[in-house]
Formats: C-alpha cells, sequence, structure tokens
C-alpha cells in the first residue's frame, strides 16, 4: 500500500503478544499448538507466529511473519531435545532455539539471521487467538461465487494468480480490479492482522460488483520479479487484469473500472490513460503529490503522532532531505551505496545510546546490519521512481470518471494536499467528472482511529469502514448505471 511498508520512517507496528492461554496447562515439553511472539528489528517490531505438530511422531514447525501479510518463513527441520526446540531456516540464513518454561506457556529464545541474533519470547496462544479472525472477515460459504483464477501478462512474461467474485444470479456485471499498495501484497493486501481487500471483495460482491483482486508480481501464486518493479510495471499487471476480465461473459466489458488503495492509487490513473477498456478509477488514499513530498509529511506527522519533539522531527527532515538528495543526484545505484551508508552511519552514531538501543543497535555488528537494511530499503528501482514522480500530470489526462476517498486522520498519505492537487489535475484536464470525499476519522487503511498512527492498525478490530465502503459501491454502480 503506501502503507508505505517499504519506505518512509520505520513503519514496523509496535504490536504486543498476545496473552498466553489460561486453560489447562499443557504436559511438560509439550510444543504442540499454536505461539507468537514479537521480534524486535532494526527497523521495527514483527509479529513471528510458530505452529507445531506432530506428524508420524516426529515434529514438524511452520512459521509466519504476521505483520508481513503473514508471509510464511521456510522451516528445513525442527528438533526437540527435552524442553529446548530447535529449527532450522536455511532459506532465510537464518534459525531459532528456545527453552519452553516450566508451566508450558512461554519458549524464551533467539531468532538468528545473517549473524545478527534477536530474542523471541513465543507465548502459547488460546484457540480464539490462533483464529486470527477479524469481525469483519467473510466466513463460507458466502452467498456469491469466489474462483481461483490466473492469467498472463504479456509485457511482463509472467502470469498473475487471483481470486474472481461475482454475484451468483444475473450478470454481467461490473466489475473493479482492486490494485494493492506499496511492499509485496498478496490477493488480500494482509497487513498488521487484517486483510483489507478480502473485506472490501466481500462489500462490493454483495452490493452486486464482480471483483478481481491478485497478489502481486512475485507474491504468493504469481510468477515475476516483484523486486525489479516500479509503479509503471504495477499498472501493466492492473491491464492485464482488464485484458482478463474481457474474456468472461459474466462481466459488462464496458464497465470494468479499477480500484487502487494508497500506491494502487498512483498505479490506477497510469493504466486508465494507457486502455480505452478502463470506464471508472476510484482512488482509495492515493497521492496527488510527488513522493518526496509525501514522505516529508508522513515523516513529520507520524513521528508527532508517536510523541517525537518538534526537534526530533526536524532533524529527521533533514536526514531525509540528504539521503533523498543523493538518490537524486547518483543514477547508479552501486555507486550510491557507499555515499548513503556514509549519511546512515552518521546519523546513527549522533543518536544517544537509548535511542539506538531502541532501534536494535547494540553493537558493532547491530550498527552495520542496521546501516546495511537503511540503505538497501531506499537504493531500489521502486523507490527512486517513486522518490520523484509527479501523478498529476497524468491524473489530468484522466478522461473516465473519478473518485478519490481519503481519511482525515490518515498520516502516510495525509488527505488535504493529496486531495487538493487530485482535484487540481483533474480540474486542468477538464475533468468534470469526479467525486471528493475527506472521510473524518479514518486512518490510511479506513479504520475509524483514535490517532491515525500505523500502531494502530493491528489493535483496531474494524478492517474497513463499512460507511466507506458503501461509498465506494454507491458510486461505481451509479456511475456504471446500475
Amino acid at each position: 500500500m503506501i502503507t508505505l511498508k517499504r519506505i518512509a520512517l520505520p513503519l514496523a507496528l509496535a504490536i504486543a503478544p498476545l496473552g498466553p492461554a489460561v486453560a489447562q496447562p499443557p504436559a511438560p515439553n509439550d510444543f504442540t499448538g499454536p505461539w507468537i511472539g514479537v521480534l524486535d528489528t532494526p527497523t521495527g517490531q514483527l509479529r513471528i507466529r510458530v505452529d507445531f505438530e506432530m506428524v508420524d511422531g516426529s515434529p514438524i514447525a511452520t512459521m509466519i511473519s504476521v505483520d508481513q501479510g503473514n508471509a510464511p518463513i521456510a522451516v528445513a527441520s525442527t528438533t526437540v531435545d527435552g524442553a529446548t526446540v530447535a529449527l532450522t531456516m536455511p532459506m532465510v540464513g537464518g534459525g531459532y532455539e528456545g527453552t519452553l518454561s516450566e508451566d508450558g506457556q512461554s519458549i524464551d529464545g533467539v531468532f538468528s539471521q545473517a549473524g545478527a541474533e534477536l530474542p523471541l519470547l513465543l507465548e502459547r496462544m488460546t484457540a480464539e487467538e490462533a483464529d486470527m479472525r477479524r469481525p469483519q472477515d467473510p466466513v463460507e460459504p458466502y452467498p456469491y461465487l469466489a474462483e481461483e483464477v490466473s492469467y498472463p501478462n504479456p509485457d511482463g512474461g509472467h502470469t498473475l494468480a487471483g481470486t474472481f467474485t461475482r454475484p451468483r444470479e444475473g450478470g454481467p456485471f461490473p466489475a473493479a480490479i482492486l490494485i494493492s499498495g506499496s511492499g509485496p501484497q498478496d490477493r488480500d493486501e494482509a497487513l498488521a492482522g487484517h486483510r483489507p481487500f478480502l473485506v472490501l471483495a466481500d462489500h462490493l460482491t454483495r452490493r452486486g460488483i464482480a471483483v478481481l483482486r491478485y497478489d502481486d508480481r512475485g507474491v504468493g501464486e504469481s510468477t515475476g520479479d516483484f523486486a525489479a518493479a516500479t509503479s509503471p510495471d504495477f499498472a501493466s499487471d492492473a491491464l492485464a487484469g482488464v485484458a482478463y476480465l474481457k474474456t468472461r461473459d459474466d462481466v459488462d466489458t464496458g464497465a470494468i473500472g479499477l480500484a487502487g488503495h494508497s500506491e494502487g492509487g498512483l498505479v490506477a490513473p497510469m493504466a486508465a490513460v494507457e486502455s480505452d477498456d478502463v470506464a471508472f478509477i476510484v482512488l482509495m488514499a492515493g497521492p496527488g503529490i510527488t513522493g518526496e513530498q509525501i514522505l516529508y509529511a508522513q515523516g513529520a506527522l507520524i513521528a508527532r503522532a508517536q510523541g517525537a519533539t518538534e526537534e526530533q522531527i526536524a532533524r529527521n527532515q533533514r536526514q531525509q532531505r540528504r539521503i533523498f538528495e543523493i538518490m537524486k543526484s547518483e543514477a547508479d545505484p552501486e555507486r550510491a551505496v557507499e555515499r548513503l551508508e556514509a549519511v546512515v552511519r552518521e546519523q546513527l552514531e549522533a543518536l544517544g545510546d537509548p535511542e539506538r538501543a531502541a532501534m536494535g543497535v547494540t553493537d558493532e555488528a547491530s550498527l552495520e546490519q542496521t546501516i546495511t537494511a537503511q540503505v538497501a530499503q531506499v537504493n531500489t528501482p521502486w523507490f527512486r521512481y517513486f522518490l520523484t514522480y509527479d501523478p498529476a500530470p497524468v491524473i489530468a489526462q484522466v478522461t473516465v470518471p473519478v473518485l478519490a476517498i481519503n481519511g482525515e486522520k490518515d498520516l502516510q498519505v495525509p488527505f488535504e494536499e493529496n486531495l487538493r492537487e487530485i482535484e487540481a489535475a483533474l480540474q486542468r484536464g477538464g475533468n468534470a467528472n469526479y467525486e471528493i470525499h475527506s472521510l473524518p476519522g479514518l486512518n490510511h487503511l479506513f479504520q475509524s482511529s483514535e490517532t491515525g498512527s500505523p500502531t494502530e492498525y493491528a489493535v483496531i478490530d474494524e478492517t474497513w469502514s463499512v460507511e466507506s465502503m458503501e461509498l465506494i459501491a454507491d458510486w461505481i454502480l451509479r456511475t456504471v448505471g446500475r
């Protein structure tokens, strides 16, 4: 999303581990069942879930990174020796070793990866916690058809996989293709324990709108190279979805639109101006200004919401400017590395010990790891493109109907400047068929929130405001004449 998961200040979510079970205690040295803990990384906190089961008398563990879209972490071997368990994960160059507590409710251990060692305390989960469903997650059987689909993107030479949903009766139906935000996203746009696109697709389909949502290239069941892609590549993927829907007789081929969230709201106009087959676009927290402008505003708003002083905010913005200037002046990524590392090193060494420790920097090894991680985060084709890309000239070329919405507590794509510039661009282009809505109390994920801070995303039960989903559905049905 621009959940801006892979840009900006470290936006990993500070999530406390779920509480231990209070049911009957397990037998001694019984690891069986689901566990969860919080891993403090140099760029923030990540929830790690581990499930243990016995298969033919041997222990088997599965591991996922909850806050990275429930991304699986392949476990090659699981060894239990009394109260000690050891996991090997060669695919990520890592491992985990821990000891079960006497009451069987926690595993105190260390997660290792690429030479770095991080403490990871796992706590046993209840059945309710293990379900990890949110109140709005739909439960099968659905009152509509849901079909697993795949289709090619000839431009990229890869295949996209997703889920197509439509009402059971009637048709052909108007259709919306959901485009996710920044970072490698699955078809449900899973993050922070939520599945926003699953919930949105369910709501729209119940209202009579067919929906296609898909795994990003290189994610889930889609093939391709995500790391090498930029926003125009993602626009190509969206148009591959349009081409696929045009082959279906249950879709009204004259009423296919694109609905993009965050970076997806930047991608949708790109795709719309390239194809006459796009009938409308919905921009959900979409950018109207350059990535550099968004990052300055985002950095200040999030830091302020988390209690930073104005001096700290100003210092962070100065640091951002230095890094961004290198990115803009040095086109060669390899030559940029040395300059970027020097700036990040200087910034980290200028911090006090408590501030460095809060970032996981406690010794020379963790310092080098943090420097490498922060440079790698920005020195990518995608970030270089996003930093300087101005969406306004492309938005001005959009001739189809446009709905642009933002939450007024969105700290990642601030609503005022982005909605203002989106509307100004549409007016410059002569497009009078648009609606702009700022939605009080909603954050970047369109959840009802207190502060809008990303730290709230996981602790809010609501996945997507019903009112905002109704606004989207009503507008689409009105726009296509249904």
